[in-house]
């Protein structure tokens, strides 16, 4: 371990987990420079808290109760955290040396509130320059008291998920990027993406009409200009027949996804399944709510 990883920077990590044994060593050994690490798990039954552990990080366990709230602003809200900066982190991303001394650097003399972090994205071991996923850019490092995902509670029979999965951060105050990029080893195989997707396209259908309507303005007053106009093309783009084509389209053509080869291939081909997984799911809700449909009246035997 160089000079560096041993000073330890006053921020309070957070790592939401749940059976994430297999990426946490790798995870977590790229953050001992913090000066405390809060791994909040989810009852996982594959050694991934006894990894936590071992590893010297703080482990919570998180109950979830179904709606509101999820893990992360539950951690954010309950945790005793002994410093000011709050950093973000999934089990399945690793903050490499570069961007370890660049908050090193940035948070000796902050000129802001919270900052963006860019990510790189591998996917089936190779990093994924095209499709869309090389502007990936999300609030993870922010002064604790001024930022919270926001709250979109969903029916405790969706089965979304205990962890705030694509909702954003608010913060209350001004905004930065860093300039070096988290690793972010998303998926190691397809049975995982459709595991996952599988939860996510649950939480899409669920807030399937507030999406529809943009009906989350109160909360987009402090994400940037960026966010908010992608949240107004999104309740567009929902409104659009056979959307799962378009998306395909758009990672593999528009966004030059052929560039990135057979897995760029596959994983357009997968995030437009995922699209059509969602739409699959509100048509199901809909139909599933129909109260016309004729009731089953007959009797086993036939009449005489």
């Amino acid at each position: 371990m160089n000079n560096f990883s041993q000073q330890k920077l006053p921020v309070s990590v957070l790592v939401p987990v749940k059976n994430e044994v297999a990426n946490l060593e790798r995870c977590l050994s790229h953050l001992q420079w913090a000066d405390e690490i809060f791994v909040v798990d989810s009852q996982s039954t594959d050694g991934t808290g006894e990894k936590a552990e071992q590893m010297g990080a703080k482990l919570v366990q998180f109950h979830f109760n179904g709606t509101y709230p999820k893990k992360k602003n539950w951690s954010l809200e309950n945790l005793p955290f002994r410093n000011e900066w709050v950093l973000i982190v999934d089990a399945d991303e690793v903050i490499p040396p570069q961007l370890q001394r660049e908050i090193a650097d940035t948070l000796a003399a902050p000129e802001v509130d919270g900052y963006y972090l860019h990510f790189r994205y591998m996917f089936l071991n190779r990093e994924i320059k095209h499709c869309g996923y090389s502007s990936l850019w999300v609030c993870r490092l922010f002064r604790h008291r001024l930022g919270r995902y926001e709250r979109m509670p969903v029916n405790a029979t969706s089965q979304t998920g205990d962890n705030e999965a694509h909702e954003h951060i608010v913060l209350k105050g001004r905004t930065g990027r860093m300039k070096t990029s988290v690793l972010h080893y998303a998926y190691p195989s397809i049975s995982s993406w459709v595991e996952k997707h599988n939860r996510y396209s649950n939480w899409e259908a669920e807030l399937y009409d507030q999406f529809r309507r943009n009906a989350f303005r109160e909360q987009e007053g402090s994400l940037p200009l960026k966010l908010r106009l992608k949240r107004k093309l999104k309740s567009l783009y929902l409104r659009l027949p056979f959307r799962y084509v378009v998306r395909f389209v758009y990672g593999y053509i528009l966004r030059l996804g052929f560039l990135d080869g057979k897995p760029g291939f596959i994983l357009c081909g997968l995030v437009s399944f995922y699209d059509f997984l969602s739409a699959a799911k509100v048509a199901e809700q809909e139909l599933m709510a129909d109260k016309d449909l004729p009731s089953d009246r007959g009797s086993s035997e036939e009449e005489p």
